[in-house]
């Protein structure tokens, strides 16, 4: 019962002085707003980037091998054939780069890649008209092509017809299914080549490839079966580069951990600027009830009586700080992920965390001016004026 009227008279205590109150709370309303929106930007952020690493394949390992050291398709592909239990597929990536596309007197400018006919299956190509490179197009070098929806339509292109890319004419065999919203820089602005014609325009030898893991589980082991491999092919571990989409999101994922943990910090010295607030607040509060705690004193109240009284005031000042600053967190997380492009989202462990920090500095910093109050000498507390 006791607890109970302790919490009454903190709530009346904090009703009598709104304005004041409402101050007092705004170092913590702040503070938890602060934490909840940083936490829900930052995880958007890395939503978004997981994302674009998961539109790669998360199965897929990335292979770059260093100029003036060879490996060749036939290599990769014995080797993939041999370790048929981890790889599926693989394809060359030949870039040509940002290369110029014309259809008559319309041009844009591209991102150009050299394939085989796995390139498909392994990043989960469909095709809304014709077929996509085959074994012999690869094989007879032909000039053929598969376009994104965005450069059929951009180019006013259609299956068959003829472009022509960095100044050699191909002939449209196949157009993809729109898939990232037909716009420029997207999945949908993309051209495919066989390899070897890529190879032999753009005078390079195919130093990047593309292997599919079939068991997601299975891709760490897999990475490390392929830089044995390859240490032993290209004679170093420094002749070559191995990049897998799932280890791009785990270092992504760290990072962002990193910096959530340092954007928290930042906003938690708001919050320790409110529980200074708090602190100093129930001082005056003690000070102005001096009197009251000698009446209390004088007709029986115990030490711990006078010190749960103001506890519970300060505590329960700053909870409803912390529930205001949930609230406009919450409030304003995704509004503001929207306005930088990000799909940011209230964090159920930050609000878990922010509440129960603020519920704690009310606990620390409320500590000190109620154990002043129950030390108050009842005569003394009597004659304050």
């Amino acid at each position: 019962m006791k607890l109970l009227q302790s919490l009454i008279m903190a709530l009346k205590s904090i009703l009598a002085n709104k304005l004041r109150s409402f101050l007092t709370m705004l170092g913590i309303i702040i503070g938890v707003a602060a934490v909840i929106i940083l936490v829900g930007l930052v995880g958007g952020f890395s939503n978004n980037i997981t994302s674009s690493f998961a539109r790669l394949g998360a199965n897929t390992i990335n292979v770059m091998i260093m100029r003036g050291k060879t490996v060749t398709v036939k290599d990769i592909e014995g080797f993939a054939l041999e370790h048929g239990e981890f790889f599926s597929a693989y394809t060359p990536n030949v870039s040509m780069g940002n290369a110029t596309i014309k259809n008559r007197t319309d041009s844009l400018t591209t991102n150009v890649s050299g394939v085989n006919e796995l390139a498909e299956q392994i990043d989960s190509i469909e095709l809304a008209a014709g077929r996509f490179i085959c074994y012999l197009d690869c094989e007879s070098q032909r000039r053929v092509c598969v376009i994104g929806s965005y450069i059929a339509k951009e180019l006013a292109v259609g299956l068959g017809d003829s472009i022509r890319i960095n100044g050699y004419h191909f002939d449209v065999i196949g157009i993809k299914e729109q898939k990232d919203g037909g716009t420029a820089s997207s999945a949908d602005d993309v051209v495919y080549l066989p390899y070897t014609t890529t190879a032999r325009l753009g005078r390079s030898q195919v130093s990047n490839y593309k292997l599919l893991v079939e068991d997601l589980n299975k891709i760490n082991e897999a990475s490390d079966i392929l830089s044995d491999y390859l240490v032993e092919a290209t004679g170093s571990e420094n002749n070559f580069r191995i990049i897998s989409a799932q280890a791009m999101t785990d270092t992504v994922n760290e990072l962002t951990g990193t910096l959530s943990l340092v954007l928290v910090g930042i906003a938690g010295i708001s919050l320790l600027v409110g529980g200074i607030g708090i602190m100093n607040i129930m001082i005056v509060s003690v000070t102005e009830r001096t009197r009251e705690i000698g009446i209390r004193k004088s007709i029986g109240a115990k030490q711990r009586d006078i010190m749960s009284q103001f506890l519970i005031e300060a505590i329960v000042t700053s909870a409803l700080g912390g529930m205001l600053g949930i609230a406009v967190g919450a409030g304003l997380s995704v509004p503001l992920g929207k306005l930088m492009g990000l799909t940011a989202a209230v964090s159920p462990t930050a609000v878990s965390i922010a509440f129960g920090v603020s519920a704690g500095i009310g606990i620390i910093f409320g500590y000190f001016p109620a154990l002043r109050a129950a030390r108050l000498n009842p005569i003394d507390a009597l004659r304050y004026e």
